[in-house]
C-alpha cells in the first residue's frame, strides 16, 4: 500500500477520532509499515502501558506485550509485520481505536485470525448522558487528555471495544484483558491494574460519539473475550519475578500456551491459568466472558449481553475451541521454549523460556537440558529473566539448528538450598521493619526483601483492620490462616511463633517445583472425583501432555473446581505408560496445613498394642489404574471445613520413594490420625526427601556429579508432578 493511499484512508477515521494528521504520523515508519504490509491470515494488535502522566506507573504491561508476541510469532506463526504494537505514549486512545479500525478492521477478512491484547489501567466511568450510570472502561496513555477540566476523562469503554470486535468479519476473533475496574480500599500487596477514578469524572464526548457510531454497525461475530478477573472483588495483579514484571494473567496464559497442546476447551485452559495464579499468590480468576452471572457484563446493553451469553460452542470449535480460536498447527507440540538467535559459532543459541512454569523459572539452573525436535540436545549456560544462552551438548545427524526452533525440557536442574523469601511491606514502620528483618534472619533458609522491590513468596504486615496485629499474607493480599500474632504482639514475637508454618510454606514451595505436566516422559492421566451413590462426578483432570494418545477435554470443567464440605473424595490414577510408577500426595489442605497420603500397612502379628504401622510403596503396574483412597468406611476421604481452598501435588518417579517414605516414618502419628490423607508434621523434611528421591532415580547424575553436589537433577522421563487446585465451600 502506497503512503499516500493509507493516510487517504485513514483521514476519515482520524477526523471522527479527532487527531490531527500530524499527531498520526508521530508514530513513526514503523508504525506505518506494520499496518502497510498484505492482509494475511493472522493480525494481532498488542496494547501496553506502564507509563502514565501524573498516575502510579505499572510495571509489567510492556513485558506482557513482549510475551503475547513472542507466544504469537513462534507459536501460532503469526508473522512479525502482521502483529502491531501500541506501547506506553503511543497507546492513546485516538490511536488504539484508529489503529483498530485500520489494522484490523481494515484488513481482516472471514476465517482470518484476530489477536487483541491489552495490559494497563481499567477504571469506572459515567456517561455525560447519565448521571448514574457506571461503565468498566481501559484507561489510555492520555487518559487525563483534558487538564483544564479534570473532571473529564478520556477512557475506551469496554462496550466500545465489544463493539470494535464484534464489527470484525471473521469467528476467529480473540481478545485479552489484563486489567480490573474495581479498587478495593486499602490495597496490600501486588501491585493492582485499577485505577479509582472520581465518583464526579465523566466520559468525554469524543469517545461517546464514537461509541454512538459503532452501536449503528452490523455485528459479526462473537469473539472470544478472556479477562483477568471475573467479578468486581477481584484485581489484576502484577507480579514481580526473575529480572522482570509482567501481568499475572498474562504469564500465566502464555505459559499455559506454550507448553500444553490445543486439544483441551477454553474452560479446562483457564483452570490450569487460575492453578498457577493461586500459586503466584493471586486468588484472582480469569473468566470467559460469556456467563450469564458474569459481573462484567453487568452494565452492557442488551444489543451486547446477549450474543456474549451465547453458549460457548459459537466462540471456537468445541465448548469454546481456544485453540481454533488462535489457530494452533494442528501439528503443535508442547514446548518451554524457542530458538530466537543463533551466534557466529553455531552451536550457542539463544532462548525465550516463557514456556516454564513461573514458579520454576526463577530456579531452573544451568546445565538443564533441553531437546530440538531434530534431536539436538542444549545445554543451559546461563539465563537472565525470561532470556537465556545455551551450548548445543549433542547433534543427531545434520546440525539443522535454525531460529524459531522449538525447544522442550529434558533435565530440569534446581539447586538444594532454596530459601523461603518474605517480602516486607512498605505500611511498616521503619522499627517494625528493622525488628522483622532480625527475627527473621533466626530461621535457616528464610530471607526478607522489601516489597515491589525483589521477588517474593508471601507478605509480612499488620492486619489491615486491626494494626496493632501483625501476620503472614499471600502476594495478593489474602491473609495465610493461623499466621496472626496477638494484639499489640511485639514483631518479634510474633514472627516467632511462626516458625512452624513457615516450615510448611517452605515445604509447598519445593514440592512445586517439580511441577511438569507439560514436559513430562511419563504418560499418565489422573481425575479428581467426588464418590456419589450413582457414579463418581468428575471435579477436575489432569494429564501429562507430551505423552498424551487422546484428547484431555472434560466439558464440563470449570475454571474454579467447586467441592462442597461433606463431600467424599477420591482420585482416579491411569498409568498409560510401559512402566510402574510410584506415586506420593502431598499438599496443603483449606487451614494451609500440611497433608500427605499415607499408605498404612498394619503388621500381621503385632507384639504390643503400641505397634505403629508401616507406610508401604504405593505403585501401579503399565497399564494399570489404581483408586485412592479406597472407598470403605475405614478409609474414606471426606473434606472438612473451614471454606477456602486445597492444593495438592501428585508425585510420580519411576524408582521407589524410599528416602520419603523413611522421612514420613519419623515423625510420631496417633492411631487417630491414621486416615487415608492425613497430617505431615515433618513437611520440609519430606518435601527435601521427595526432591532426592526424584534426583536419585535419574540416571544423569552420575554423569553429571559435579553439579549434582549442590543441585538436584531432575530428568523429565523419570518423574510427573500434576497440581490440583480447588476450592472447598
Amino acid at each position: 500500500m502506497k503512503r499516500r493511499t493509507f493516510l487517504h484512508r485513514i483521514g476519515s477515521i482520524l477526523a471522527v477520532l479527532g487527531v490531527t494528521e500530524a499527531d498520526w504520523l508521530t508514530l513513526g515508519n514503523r508504525y506505518y509499515y506494520a499496518l502497510a504490509e498484505p492482509s494475511t491470515r493472522k493480525l494481532a494488535l498488542l496494547i501496553g502501558i506502564n507509563q502514565y502522566p501524573q498516575i502510579p506507573a505499572l510495571s509489567g504491561c510492556l513485558t506482557d506485550v513482549e510475551l503475547q508476541k513472542e507466544l504469537l510469532i513462534y507459536r501460532f506463526g503469526f508473522q512479525a509485520s502482521d502483529i502491531l504494537t501500541l506501547t506506553e505514549e503511543q497507546a492513546s486512545r485516538e490511536f488504539i481505536e484508529a489503529a483498530f479500525l485500520d489494522h484490523l478492521g481494515k484488513q481482516a477478512k472471514a476465517d482470518d485470525v484476530v489477536v487483541f491484547h491489552f495490559s494497563g489501567y481499567g477504571s469506572r466511568v459515567k456517561l455525560e448522558t447519565s448521571s448514574e450510570t457506571m461503565q468498566n472502561a481501559l484507561v489510555p496513555a492520555n487518559g487525563s487528555k483534558y487538564p483544564q477540566n479534570k473532571q473529564i476523562v478520556n477512557y475506551i469503554l469496554e462496550e466500545t471495544l465489544l463493539l470494535l470486535l464484534r464489527s470484525l468479519p471473521t469467528n476467529r476473533v480473540t481478545a485479552v484483558l489484563d486489567t480490573s475496574y474495581y479498587p478495593p480500599s486499602p490495597i496490600l500487596g501486588l501491585k493492582s491494574r485499577t485505577l479509582q477514578e472520581s465518583v464526579e469524572a465523566k466520559l468525554a464526548a469524543e469517545e461517546l460519539d464514537f461509541f454512538q457510531q459503532l452501536k449503528t454497525q452490523e455485528l459479526l461475530n462473537n469473539p472470544v473475550v478472556l479477562a483477568a478477573t471475573s467479578n468486581p472483588k477481584q484485581l489484576a495483579r502484577e507480579g514481580l519475578f526473575s529480572g522482570f514484571s509482567a501481568g499475572l494473567f498474562t504469564y500465566a496464559l502464555t505459559q499455559y500456551l506454550w507448553e500444553f497442546t490445543p486439544a483441551t476447551t477454553i474452560q479446562v485452559a483457564l483452570s490450569h491459568v487460575e492453578n498457577s495464579l493461586w500459586k503466584l499468590g493471586s486468588k484472582q480468576q480469569p473468566v470467559l466472558l460469556s456467563s450469564q452471572k458474569n459481573q462484567h457484563l453487568e452494565n452492557l446493553s442488551p444489543q451486547m449481553r446477549e450474543p456474549l451469553n451465547s453458549p460457548p460452542s459459537l466462540l471456537g470449535k468445541g465448548a469454546g475451541g481456544l485453540g481454533f480460536a488462535l489457530a494452533f498447527p494442528d501439528s503443535t507440540i508442547g514446548a518451554e521454549g524457542v530458538v530466537t538467535a543463533i551466534e557466529d559459532d553455531g552451536k550457542t543459541v539463544h532462548l525465550w523460556l516463557a514456556g516454564l512454569p513461573p514458579q520454576v523459572l526463577l530456579y531452573y539452573g544451568v546445565n538443564s537440558r533441553l531437546t530440538l525436535a531434530t534431536r539436538e540436545e542444549l545445554v543451559l549456560r546461563s539465563r537472565t529473566g525470561l532470556t537465556a544462552k545455551a551450548q548445543i551438548a549433542k547433534i543427531e545427524g545434520a546440525n539443522s539448528l535454525q531460529v524459531g526452533q522449538l525447544v522442550q525440557e529434558a533435565v530440569r536442574v534446581l539447586p538444594r538450598n532454596v530459601n523461603l523469601t518474605i517480602a516486607l511491606d512498605t505500611g511498616l514502620e521503619r522499627i517494625e521493619r528493622v525488628d522483622a528483618t532480625s527475627a527473621f534472619a533466626g530461621f535457616s533458609r528464610m530471607s526478607t526483601v522489601v516489597a515491589g522491590e525483589k521477588p517474593a513468596d508471601y507478605l509480612f504486615g499488620k492486619l489491615q483492620e486491626i494494626p496493632s496485629r501483625y501476620g503472614v499474607f499471600s502476594l495478593g493480599g489474602e491473609l495465610i490462616p493461623n499466621t496472626t500474632g496477638e494484639v499489640g504482639e511485639a514483631v518479634k514475637l510474633t514472627v516467632q511463633r511462626l516458625a512452624p508454618k513457615l516450615s510448611t510454606l517452605l515445604a509447598a514451595k519445593l514440592w512445586r517445583l517439580t511441577e511438569n505436566q507439560g514436559s513430562s516422559g511419563l504418560a499418565l492421566k489422573v481425575t479428581l472425583e467426588i464418590i456419589s451413590d450413582v457414579s463418581p462426578h468428575v471435579v477436575m483432570q489432569r494429564e501429562t501432555v507430551r505423552t498424551s494418545k487422546t484428547e484431555t477435554s472434560i466439558k464440563k470443567s470449570l475454571p474454579t473446581p467447586i467441592v462442597p464440605i461433606g463431600s467424599r473424595m477420591q482420585y482416579r490414577v491411569e498409568n498409560q505408560s510401559d512402566r510402574p510408577v510410584y506415586l506420593i500426595l502431598v499438599g496443603l489442605n483449606n487451614n494451609h496445613t500440611a497433608i500427605a497420603f499415607y499408605p498404612w500397612e498394619t503388621p500381621q502379628e503385632p507384639n504390643t498394642a503400641d505397634t505403629k504401622p508401616l507406610l508401604k510403596e504405593v505403585v501401579i503396574a503399565p497399564g494399570e489404574t489404581l483408586t485412592f483412597p479406597q472407598t470403605n468406611a475405614v478409609s474414606q476421604w471426606v473434606i472438612s471445613g473451614p471454606a477456602s481452598e486445597c492444593e495438592h501435588q501428585l508425585i510420580f518417579s519411576t524408582a521407589p520413594f524410599s528416602g520419603t517414605l523413611a522421612a514420613l516414618n519419623t515423625a510420631k502419628y496417633s492411631t487417630a490420625e491414621e486416615g487415608p490423607i492425613s497430617p505431615l508434621l515433618n513437611s520440609l523434611e519430606v518435601a527435601q526427601a521427595l526432591l532426592q528421591d526424584i534426583h536419585n532415580a535419574s540416571p544423569l547424575k552420575t554423569e553429571m556429579n559435579g553439579t549434582a553436589v549442590e543441585s538436584y537433577i531432575l530428568d523429565v522421563n523419570n518423574w510427573a508432578s500434576l497440581s490440583f487446585s480447588f476450592q472447598v465451600v
